[in-house]
């Protein structure tokens, strides 16, 4: 299993800022765990009912890193980016 590259994140995650793909790589997460956490954010009640443990360790880092992200969204607020002035 290989670390999250900026591709990986681009990819795995729509709308993904500047900050917000450096958090996910700062975890040091793979891609599968990147999917586990996106599957908890998706719809967790299946992941209960076949009685996996609550997200824990890189996995619960992304779920509340994304959690965040689409908050973020919900309330309309746009992207940030690096390049972006102020930032």
């Amino acid at each position: 299993m290989t670390r999250l590259s900026r591709d990986d994140v681009i990819k795995a995650v729509d709308r993904a800022d500047d900050v917000t793909i450096a958090q996910i790589i700062g975890t040091g997460a793979t891609a599968e765990e990147l999917a586990e956490a996106q599957a908890w954010l998706a719809n967790d009640e299946p992941m209960i009912n076949d009685l996996r443990p609550l997200a824990q360790g890189r996995v619960r880092e992304l779920v509340d890193i994304l959690s965040e992200l689409e908050e973020g969204e919900e309330d309309g607020v746009e992207p940030r980016s690096a390049s972006a002035p102020g930032n």
